[in-house]
């Protein structure tokens, strides 16, 4: 096992959720401590400071997944930024359908039913791996295909780039969901050929919450009419006529109002962190430890066992009070569907994948 930087702050036991909320970047506080510098000390200069700052997550980012910073725009969650994208696509279409699976988190079939689309779902017990499954569902009259990079209860991982290329095809527009994928598996913006993404800073790219953001791909912003607009949405927030509102040129028409700006220098500061490590090598650390835990478990790993199908995230078959009786040994998982969900990070190491075995095996 190759030598890994240590990144992350220490943490008693063995930490498993990434998956719901990434450790801190070791930093982090200090990076906050120049948030509140300048508005304890000069405070006439905050508000440059702070939107330097938010420009600085945004070409940090775009180095992470690709495309131009002027394409993102901060939001602050995955459900804000499809919202605002779904509001200023629906003008587009005449009876507005979009496809997602039942399998994605919750969030987004909430956004996509109050957005006044017509939703069709991809039945659970398909095959959401198989893009022929996709195929057969992208029907004539579907507009938009909401595509989740990996399904947070499955630990599954969906081909984006085979499904995008089915949808422009039929000339169907493409957006996804790398909430739970970005920071441990790659994410290419340009390559996935993709039309809009949505995702977080909170989990795998150890950002905290309040950092989400959406990436447009440059030609299409123009044909984009955001409806929930602020002063963040204008050409020049600082111009201040009320009768002249004219559309940011770049993805910040999906700004809004005045903006939040600590989770932004946080979340910078954390995809920093991560990129000094490189993403690649924290998949392939990934792909290690839960090759162990496949080994020793065997068929109670419920989530793909092949690299292309896998996430970050191992689920194991477990019997009721697991989460309890693991928390009581100091290791960090959580539940779903009768079943853990274990994320190893580079924090992680084969000792602790050993630990956890032992507390599975213990319990049969």
């Amino acid at each position: 096992m190759i030598a890994l930087p240590d990144v992350f702050v220490d943490n008693e036991g063995i930490y498993l959720l990434s998956h719901s909320i990434g450790l801190p970047a070791r930093g982090a506080r200090d990076a906050a401590a120049d948030y509140f510098e300048v508005w304890e000390s000069d405070t006439s200069h905050a508000w440059p400071q702070w939107l330097g700052a938010i420009d600085g997550f945004r070409e940090t980012l775009s180095r992470l997944i690709g495309g131009q910073s002027a394409s993102i725009c901060p939001q602050s969650n995955v459900s804000s930024a499809l919202s605002k994208m779904l509001g200023a696509l629906h003008q587009s279409f005449d009876a507005p359908t979009i496809l997602l699976t039942e399998d994605a988190f919750p969030s987004l079939g909430y956004v996509c039913e109050h957005a006044g689309y017509v939703v069709r779902y991809i039945a659970a017990d398909l095959d959401a791996t198989d893009p022929a499954v996709w195929k057969s569902a992208l029907t004539a009259d579907v507009d938009i295909v909401l595509i989740t990079h990996v399904h947070s209860n499955t630990g599954e991982q969906i081909p984006v780039a085979d499904i995008a290329g089915i949808a422009h095809r039929q000339g169907v527009l493409s957006i996804v969901d790398v909430a739970q994928s970005v920071g441990v598996l790659p994410v290419d913006v340009g390559a996935w050929d993709v039309d809009v993404v949505v995702g977080s800073c909170v989990k795998w790219l150890s950002g905290g919450p309040g950092a989400g953001w959406l990436w447009v791909r440059p030609d299409l912003i123009e044909r984009c009419a955001p409806v929930d607009v602020g002063w963040f949405s204008h050409d020049d927030p600082f111009e201040f006529d009320i009768h002249d509102f004219r559309y940011a040129g770049d993805a910040l028409r999906f700004w809004g109002g005045t903006p939040t700006v600590l989770p932004f220098v946080i979340a910078r500061h954390s995809i920093d962190a991560i990129r000094s490590v490189g993403v690649g090598v924290i998949r392939q650390h990934n792909l290690a430890m839960v090759d162990q835990l496949v080994d020793a478990l065997g068929d109670r790993v419920l989530s793909p066992v092949r690299p292309e199908r896998r996430s970050g995230t191992c689920v194991i078959r477990a019997g009721e009070g697991a989460v309890e009786v693991l928390s009581g040994q100091g290791i960090a998982v959580d539940q779903r569907r009768g079943a853990i969900r274990a994320s190893p990070h580079i924090h992680t190491n084969e000792g602790d994948i050993e630990t956890l075995v032992a507390a599975l095996l213990a319990r049969h």
